[in-house]
């Protein structure tokens, strides 16, 4: 999924990604809200939710990922899900519906389920695979666009099926032989499809409930809350038990709150006021998309009991320069390799609010294991750039009095794609005899140009996150020359389309073990890096306040955001 338009500071999963693992820290109960808050955690109470952005289209067929703010979570189960355990440990597929993580055939082209006994929806009627092969089917109609493309891509026959309410045959690519089995039949093999089975198109939707439109106005729940109130798409939402929901089927959501609130279109410096006053309700208050600001880090950081009640996250995220090889100067590869030695990320880090903040990268995989990191530094420029092996790169580029060059930037705000990124990357390049032109663009204009193959500029500030952790969706996106859109959005700014690296992406994609796709994807990543085709800048940090009386917070790297199946707030 790119976040090249939303940028992590702004998502309401940081969850996002991503990050999403190996080797990052995460604040746990141990180190954060069960201890400060004291006491072991306990059912009862109300959980309150503030967020900038509104939990809208909350129909598991438009809803994008399950990861975002964990809250639709909390209603849908799906086949599969995240593990729910902090750090590198929450990286992990596990089982929700299913029995398991599910039963490839030999090349990983046709996936079997089998669901659990005892799953029964808010009314308490059994859950069936039908009703997972509905849901699914929902997510091809034009009505309910917006959830993720993948299943539209895999599975044979997804590109022409128009969804249920045009054909009314169903998808033949998915069979459900009786109320417990559900198979899938991919046209392409695919060893990440149980990471793919945790997002929310794959939530049993009974079809005799089916409303269209108007189902997230209620949503039949499978998850241990139901909604009981939606306001304004998502302004307001109220959520209340499923008394139904069995928790001896369900090892992943503790469900401890009775009642779970959630409020949004708050403004950031509001949610971290109220959080840090934790006055009232805001005492038993968490966020899923605010932010602390380096100002605000600052403050906290002095103040022992608000230090305490920080959570420290981290998602599959990658800030970065991005070329364009078709335009001049940039089709030079020494031209490219002289910037990357120039960059000084640690004026990167400064700008984005230290180190608290941000982390210095110099791969573009994410530094966690299940995406396959793999430490490596193409082009070496230590702590503050080597100017002098840039220039000596740019004279062999035909360049030995310098150049100039423009950089395309997001204006619209202060975060990873920004002018204060921009800025401190111009000062840099200057240090090498680049002189840098800054474009700044408005948000909408700024990604319309950058995603168009006949706008795209050759030197640019982009960000990637995945929807889940692994390095498929983080390098098939960005390098695939079969992913080069003419005529649409494309995220292969590069336009790279190097047969060798198709073929390592498929052959990567045949493989279930995930531990050994992970060291293939960190070779891939290690092999693609030394084009220059991307200068890595930075991983994101995410840093969160929650209230007082929170309890037991589990930060996963699958979304690296607080996980409000798992908190307690008595």
């Amino acid at each position: 999924m790119s976040h090249l338009s939303v940028t992590p500071r702004r998502l309401a999963a940081a969850a996002v990604v991503l990050a999403i693992t190996g080797g990052a820290a995460a604040c746990g109960p141990e180190d954060s809200g069960a201890k400060a808050a004291g006491g072991k955690p306990a059912k009862g109470g109300t959980l309150y939710v503030l967020n900038q952005s509104p939990q809208e289209d909350f129909d598991p067929a438009r809803l994008y990922t399950s990861g975002g703010g964990n809250v639709p979570g909390l209603v849908f189960r799906t086949l599969t899900t995240r593990n729910r355990e902090n750090g590198a440990d929450g990286s992990k597929v596990v089982p929700d519906l299913a029995t398991d993580t599910g039963t490839p055939n030999k090349d990983a082209t046709v996936w079997t389920y089998h669901l659990k006994d005892g799953l029964k929806y808010e009314d308490g009627s059994a859950i069936t695979t039908a009703d997972i092969k509905y849901g699914i089917e929902r997510s091809f109609a034009a009505e309910l666009s917006g959830g993720a493309p993948y299943l539209r891509d895999w599975l044979t026959g997804g590109k022409e099926y128009q969804g249920p309410y045009k054909d009314k045959g169903g998808l033949a690519s998915i069979e459900t032989p009786d109320a417990k089995t559900i198979v899938f039949h991919l046209n392409k093999p695919e060893g990440d499809f149980p990471l793919l089975a945790t997002q929310t198109s794959f939530a049993p939707v009974p079809k005799a409930k089916d409303t269209g439109t108007k189902y997230e106005n209620h949503p039949v729940s499978s998850g241990p809350y139901k909604v009981v109130a939606n306001e304004n798409d998502g302004e307001h939402l109220v959520l209340e038990r499923n008394t139904h929901w069995d928790a001896k089927t369900d090892e992943e959501r503790k469900a401890y709150p009775d009642r779970i609130d959630v409020r949004s279109g708050l403004d950031a410096a509001v949610i971290n006021q109220r959080l840090s006053s934790g006055s009232g309700k805001d005492a038993a208050a968490v966020t899923t998309d605010t932010n602390l600001t380096a100002a605000e880090l600052a403050k906290i950081t002095g103040d022992k009991e608000l230090a305490g009640r920080v959570g420290t996250g981290h998602f599959g995220y990658t800030d970065y320069i991005s070329f364009n090889p078709k335009v001049k100067p940039f089709d030079d590869p020494k031209v490219r390799q002289a910037i990357s030695y120039a960059v000084d990320r640690s004026t990167v880090v400064n700008a984005l609010g230290g180190s608290s903040l941000a982390e210095p990268a110099t791969t573009f995989l994410p530094a966690q294991e299940s995406f396959g990191y793999t430490p490596y530094d193409a082009f070496p420029a230590g702590k503050s750039g080597d100017a002098a092996k840039a220039k000596e790169l740019l004279k062999e580029a035909g360049y030995p009095k310098g150049l100039t060059v423009t950089l395309t930037h997001d204006s619209s705000g202060g975060d990873e794609q920004g002018p204060e990124v921009a800025t401190a990357l111009q000062d840099a390049l200057k240090k090498a005899g680049i002189t840098v032109k800054l474009e700044g663009l408005e948000s909408s204009a700024y990604s319309e140009k950058i995603h168009g193959v006949k706008t795209e500029p050759g030197f640019f500030l982009a960000g990637w996150g995945a929807d889940w952790p692994s390095g498929g969706p983080f390098l098939a996106p960005i390098f695939d020359g079969r992913q080069i859109v003419q005529d649409g959005y494309n995220f292969n700014n590069a336009q790279l389309d190097d047969p060798a690296v198709n073929k390592e992406i498929d052959e990567i994609n045949k493989l279930t073990d995930l531990k050994a796709a992970a060291v293939r994807w960190g070779a891939l990543d290690k092999k693609i890096g030394e084009q220059a085709l991307t200068v890595p800048l930075v991983h994101p940090v995410y840093k969160r306040l929650y209230g007082k009386d929170v309890k037991n917070v589990v930060i996963s790297d699958w979304t690296g955001v607080l996980d409000v199946a798992q908190v307690s707030v008595k």
